[in-house]
């Protein structure tokens, strides 16, 4: 840690199970805004941490996302993962055109749609860990392949493309100096497949989400191509990166805290809402995401923002702020009802949200009614954890049944 009157470099590399970051837990004492450094990027950033203030950040049109495209802002990754044309650094009122015109994709009627399918996939994949009888990995048979198989599936993308998609994904989530090569080249590959599958879409619309998005209109306008592809990129980022790791970490949970587990069993109906808290607590990544840029100078909290400085927010610490959470820190499934930041907030909030609860909810609620007697068949201290990306989640679960 640096000395009081430096600016700590933050490396936010802790991987120890689900234990919260210390490094984060301690920043979260200071309550106001505080000045930190992370491993790349030529600025340092604000770090803002609690519930309410993340909040007023999230919402505060004097917070840009859109002016750190052509900076190099502090960040986790070598290489930026977000693209400029992104919707995550857009600004109102481009970003609400286009969320209102992608969100089209996301009706619920569509996603029920979508939850038939992802019903289907869910069980082949568990039929399969069947047959291979315990013990089996929950991991391979599932939470790394129902994501990748029901988001590529859903963007229309052919099967033997699902391995070069899957690889180009993971490269850009490294945290290592050395993988920036190799994650620049990913993101180009991915641009251009996703360009040019945006284009055979125009012609050749299916029953798939870009298709729908491609479709999607108000009055005279709609998404151009290059939108389309983008938002297809990042459909295809999040929808693997997000539901692996939150599949990984909620069963991981399950299957280590047997209250919890006896509890869904004997109450299914309450999968929802235990699915909520799980994501609620879960620190699913490190560190923090996308900063932005104060455009003028706001005070907030009691920090004096300057115009031009970064502010960094974080979901992890906002979800776990004890001004919001009776005991934050425990996963309590009769916790009252209170949105979290699992999803983001504001103008920036997953507009694949519905999708993303329709794949937790079935490959759980499978899970769990499948194989109601499902145990870990190794100590919880053998389990192997990633330390190579940003997430947080297990590489892999053996269980027996």
């Amino acid at each position: 840690m640096a000395a009081d009157n430096e600016t700590p470099t933050c490396t936010f590399s802790f991987s120890e199970a689900l234990d919260f970051d210390p490094e984060l837990a301690d920043l979260m004492k200071h309550r106001s805004p505080t000045r930190i450094r992370l491993p790349y990027g030529d600025a340092e950033a604000w770090l803002v941490t609690g519930f309410d203030a993340v909040k007023q950040v999230t919402t505060d049109a004097r917070f840009s996302r859109a002016g750190i495209i052509g900076h190099d802002y502090p960040r986790m990754t070598a290489e930026p993962i977000v693209s400029p044309e992104s919707i995550n650094v857009m600004d109102v009122p481009q970003s609400s055109r286009v969320r209102h015109l992608a969100s089209q994709a996301f009706t619920q009627p569509r996603v029920d749609l979508m939850r038939d399918r992802i019903v289907g996939l869910t069980d082949r994949l568990l039929d399969d860990m069947e047959k291979a009888g315990p013990p089996a990995d929950v991991v391979e048979h599932l939470a790394d392949r129902l994501p990748q198989h029901a988001v590529l599936d859903l963007l229309g993308i052919e099967r033997e493309d699902w391995s070069r998609i899957g690889k180009a994904v993971h490269q850009l989530l490294v945290v290592g100096e050395g993988g920036k090569e190799a994650a620049v080249k990913a993101k180009a590959d991915l641009t251009d497949y996703f360009a040019q599958l945006v284009a055979l879409r125009r012609t050749s619309p299916g029953p798939d989400i870009i298709s729908a998005m491609a479709a999607a209109r108000e009055n005279e306008d709609h998404l151009d191509d290059r939108e389309l592809a983008v938002m297809a990129l990042t459909l295809a980022l999040s929808g693997q990166d997000t539901a692996t790791c939150e599949i990984s970490n909620i069963v991981y949970l399950l299957l280590t805290q047997p209250d919890l587990m006896r509890d869904l069993t004997a109450r299914p109906e309450t999968l929802t809402d235990v699915l909520h808290e799980m994501l609620r607590c879960i620190p699913f990544r490190k560190g923090v995401g996308i900063p932005r840029v104060a455009l003028e100078d706001v005070e907030l909290d009691g920090a004096q923002i300057k115009a031009g400085d970064f502010v960094h927010v974080s979901y992890l610490t906002a979800n776990r702020d004890p001004e919001r959470y009776q005991a934050p820190h425990d996963i309590d499934p009769e916790r009252p009802s209170a949105p979290h930041m699992t999803f983001g907030w504001g103008g920036h909030r997953c507009i694949a949200m519905p999708l993303a609860m329709a794949e937790l909810e079935v490959a759980v609620g499978r899970l769990v009614e499948r194989f109601p007697n499902l145990r870990l068949a190794v100590p919880p201290e053998k389990v192997r954890w990633d330390t190579e990306t940003i997430r947080r989640f297990p590489l892999e679960l053996p269980v027996t049944w």
